[in-house]
């Protein structure tokens, strides 16, 4: 990770020990062959927890020995909207299987719509999404949703499903501020990516300033969305402290307190330790 004059290395902006990037891919090739510096750095950083997204069954058994020894890692395992098509009965039984028999996975995603770029037909995504509602709800865990020009849609297949007051996470959160407060008027949580940190997105800073900050979670969603001033880079999860002093900025709260409190919320959420 290379440094200018204009480009703070993230460890100089450390924060606390203690922070959680709740959405990562950390399992995708350009990170996972440097995965130990990667989390060194995470480590300098300040983040102590970290939620490995896998993106399937094939994934989540190519990749899970990667990290099967590492601290603070857990899992979230689902099939991504783009790929709603592959989710046939043999695929929906694997991840029940795999979800069931693994503590380390705490919960289903990221699952939802896509209407942005549409790589599975909306049919297709809405009955993927609907069966990995199903499984989450039958074995007790959290949904993490992935919603892409499909705000209203999922909000309305997640009320169907019988999601209110269930443990929701509305990751990578792009919508406006009407969204939002539907969001947490389920009593739902939502995580914020970089692009708070972006020049022109004016609309996230003004939406985090009214999200409670016991609702709030961070997340890098890496190794897309890079923060300023990394904004075009791959990202990493040690770029998470740039996400979290912008969000503090907007909130008008000390940044190591923002950054701990939306940590203990992701452990809180997941259920997992310290």
């Amino acid at each position: 990770m290379g440094k200018n004059k204009n480009r703070p290395l993230p460890q100089e902006m450390a924060l606390p020990p203690g922070g959680a990037d709740s959405h990562a891919h950390l399992d995708f090739k350009t990170l996972a062959g440097n995965l130990d510096q990667v989390l060194d750095r995470a480590k300098k950083c300040g983040i102590t927890t970290l939620g490995q997204v896998f993106l399937g069954p094939d994934a989540y058994l190519k990749g899970r020995e990667l990290f099967s020894s590492q601290p603070g890692i857990f899992y979230i395992l689902g099939v991504h909207p783009h790929e709603a098509s592959t989710l046939d009965t043999e695929t929906s039984g694997r991840l029940y299987s795999l979800a069931r028999d693994d503590k380390s996975i705490k919960a289903v995603g990221e699952t939802g719509l896509d209407f942005f770029y549409n790589k599975s037909s909306p049919q297709d995504q809405r009955q993927a999404f609907r069966t990995q509602l199903e499984l989450a709800r039958d074995l007790d865990l959290p949904a993490v949703i992935h919603s892409r020009d499909a705000a209203e849609e999922t909000l309305e297949i997640l009320k169907q499903m019988g999601f209110r007051d269930r443990k929701v996470l509305w990751h990578c959160f792009g919508q406006d501020l009407e969204t939002a407060r539907e969001i947490l008027d389920h009593g739902w949580f939502i995580s914020i990516p970089g692009s708070i940190t972006f020049a022109r997105n004016t609309q996230l800073r003004e939406v985090v300033k009214e999200i409670p900050v016991d609702r709030l979670l961070l997340e890098t969603d890496c190794p897309f969305i890079a923060p300023e001033p990394y904004r075009g880079k791959q990202n990493e999860p040690a770029l998470m402290v740039f996400t979290a002093l912008e969000a503090a900025r907007s909130k008008d709260m000390d940044a190591g307190e923002l950054w701990m409190t939306c940590g203990d919320n992701c452990r809180s959420f997941f259920g997992v330790k310290s």
